[in-house]
């Protein structure tokens, strides 16, 4: 038995490594705003996304969206919230881990996901946010219009 390895159970079961195939690179909501980035940055990105079949159904995504709204709605209305709203904004990354944990959501969601939500600094930063998102869903039920 010696140099053997066992498989006691569950050792089947090895976790697959993925790379997502998401180019974030152009999703940018700092100084010059890429002039594409409510147009062919959206559409790309949701393209990519929609090629998860088995999951990043539409209706999870729009509740995403839908919260994304929410916050920025909010903010708009009272800018000095911002702060302390700003923990409970990126805790979408834990809603959105959560979401993949149970197939909901694939890789290239999460980083999508995960790269925005770095990148909310203020008032102006969220309403990119919210508008890419809007434009990015807009495309999606494009991609993927019975979901």
């Amino acid at each position: 038995m010696a140099g053997q390895s066992r498989n006691y159970g569950g050792g089947s079961h090895q976790r697959q490594q993925y790379t997502p195939s998401l180019d974030v690179s152009k999703v940018v909501f700092s100084g010059d705003l890429e002039p594409e980035l409510f147009s062919s940055v959206a559409e790309q990105t949701a393209r990519t996304i929609a090629s998860g079949k088995n999951t990043n159904k539409s209706t999870q995504l729009r509740k995403f969206y839908d919260e994304i709204c929410m916050w920025e709605t909010r903010i708009s209305s009272h800018p000095e919230m911002f702060k302390e709203s700003l923990p409970f904004i990126k805790m979408i990354n834990a809603k959105v881990a959560y979401a993949k944990g149970r197939k909901l959501v694939d890789d290239n969601y999460v980083l999508l996901i995960n790269h925005c939500l770095k990148q909310i600094q203020d008032e102006d930063t969220m309403r990119y946010f919210k508008l890419f998102m809007e434009a990015f869903m807009g495309f999606y039920k494009v991609e993927r219009p019975r979901d």
